[in-house]
């Protein structure tokens, strides 16, 4: 599992460009954080719709390859209900089902208030690869 989680914080660049940390993972699990900075407003003050679907994206991402098998989304929905206008956002993902090929997940983002932000669910497919094969230093 550390192999995963030093995995996924040194090579998602995206997640680490937008200010998102690794909290904690397990077998079906993540917990990740992301501080409000000013770029991540949208034209309206609120925290961006896509700042927040990238929060609840990485968490799925995480424990959706916790398995250590190579799991990509192909399905994904997000609501949004509540706004964000400061402090920290906070996402937890949770696996719902797991079999060979396909396994579910919900993701709840919540506030520093522990209020729910967005409520997030993915499908994922599984391949027969690990996620770190292919990785120099690794496999």
């Amino acid at each position: 599992m550390q192999k995963l989680l030093e995995f996924f914080s040194k090579n998602d660049l995206f997640a680490r460009h937008n200010n998102i940390e690794l909290l904690e993972a397990g077998e079906g699990r993540a917990r990740v954080r992301m501080k409000i900075e000013p770029y991540h407003f949208n034209g309206a003050g609120t925290v961006h719709g896509g700042a927040i679907f990238t929060l609840a994206d990485f968490a799925f991402a995480v424990a959706s390859n916790s398995h250590g098998k190579l799991a990509m989304g192909i399905n994904t929905s997000v609501n949004f209900v509540k706004a964000a206008v400061k402090g920290t956002l906070y996402a937890e993902a949770t696996e719902q089902s797991l079999n060979p090929r396909l396994a579910t997940y919900s993701v709840i983002v919540t506030d520093d208030d522990k209020e729910t932000v967005a409520i997030f669910q993915g499908m994922v497919y599984r391949k027969n690869e690990s996620i770190l094969q292919g990785v120099k230093g690794q496999e």
